[in-house]
């Protein structure tokens, strides 16, 4: 049977959509595979790491039937990126093989049973669907996954909070040093829920959404979410834990505000950040009416110092932050604008854009 016939940038483009999640090395050998299942015309392509499983629709011709398998995604992958983009290639079960053609090129792939493959046993709980435009949550996405912690002990900050609650979705990310939060309205009213999505989880969600018109239709349960956009359906386990109460962590009312162009003020930390010390990489703030200087100096005892003009009138304030921190948050920005709250040298500084209530981002001073 010819499971699929069709040209090669559309066979990779979907084998592509769903390989993100397949480990080269795996304790289970089916689970470097791709599940491959022919229904009629239509070809339905899985795969799974046994926490996350993608799933994708696609026509690609072939013959009419009914066909199920599961072949290695790496070396389907692999073989057809060698090949021409227009090329027509074709995919052919043969006793318990699958041959690959395409153009004077033929390749035999071993195949292993799809009754041992091991599909996510959805939930049977979920709460109600809401959807927002892809582009929508790929910008909540790229607001605060940067903060999120990586291998943390606590192991529920590896990850990022989402909060649907009324007409609002929230996204939080927190290392425990600095915390990210951006909210979008929804078409929807929906109850409050809150989960906590696995870092692997949001950096391939971040790598499959588009910026493409359309929307991401999303649901949640106790232990389970599912994502369905562009014929795709993504269904995660969650992270277990109580997330910090991120209400208490973001400032308020602090007095001293300054609001400057975003673009001077990376350049400036940038600058700076290349002599800091590899290790600590702090830069120090001193904010006074009129003038902010950014300072650095590392081991070597070599220094750096940089000024910006701005327009502030409040008292002078001499913080230090590592610079990485502030850096990631601003160039994760579009804004033209941002505004920065301080109260003191000992309390965390909000950054947020100006008339905008949707991002926040809050960072721990240092001591250098």
């Amino acid at each position: 049977m010819i499971v699929l016939k069709a040209t090669q940038d559309k066979v990779l483009a979907a084998l592509q959509s769903v390989a993100g999640i397949v480990e080269r090395r795996h304790t289970l050998p089916i689970l470097a595979n791709v599940l491959i299942r022919k229904t009629g015309g239509q070809l339905q392509l899985t795969t799974s790491d046994l926490e996350i499983q993608i799933r994708t629709t696609a026509e690609l011709g072939g013959d009419e039937g009914n066909f199920i398998t599961t072949v290695g995604a790496r070396k389907l992958i692999d073989i057809l990126r060698t090949m021409p983009a227009d090329q027509t290639v074709s995919l052919e079960s043969s006793a318990s093989k699958l041959v690959l053609k395409g153009g004077k090129s033929r390749f035999t792939l071993q195949s292993l049973p799809a009754e041992d493959f091991p599909l996510v046993q959805e939930a049977a709980n979920f709460g109600p669907v809401f959807s927002v435009p892809q582009k929508t949550l790929k910008d909540l996405l790229s607001q605060v996954s940067f903060a999120m912690a990586v291998h943390d002990i606590r192991y529920y900050l590896n990850g990022i909070l989402f909060v649907a609650e009324g007409k609002q979705l929230s996204l939080v990310a927190t290392d425990g040093h600095r915390l990210a939060f951006s909210s979008a309205t929804l078409d929807v009213e929906v109850p409050r829920q809150e989960v906590i999505l696995p870092r692997k989880t949001v950096l391939e969600m971040q790598r499959l959404l588009s910026d493409a018109e359309g929307a991401i239709e999303m649901q949640f349960a106790n232990n389970q979410a599912k994502f369905s956009f562009g014929g795709m359906e993504f269904v995660t386990k969650l992270v277990e834990g109580k997330f910090p109460d991120y209400n208490r962590v973001i400032p308020k009312n602090h007095k001293n505000t300054v609001t400057l162009g975003r673009a001077p003020l990376l350049a400036s930390l940038q600058r700076t950040a290349i002599l800091t010390s590899e290790k600590f990489k702090g830069v120090r703030l001193n904010i006074e009416p009129g003038t902010l200087r950014i300072a650095s100096n590392n081991a070597e005892q070599e220094e750096a110092q940089d000024e910006l003009d701005i327009d502030y009138g409040g008292d002078a304030i001499e913080i230090g932050f590592n610079v990485t921190y502030l850096i990631d948050a601003l160039s994760n920005m579009d804004q033209d604008m941002v505004k920065l709250d301080l109260a003191d040298s000992n309390s965390s500084a909000l950054l947020t854009i100006p008339e905008n209530a949707s991002f926040k981002y809050v960072v721990m001073p240092m001591r250098i």
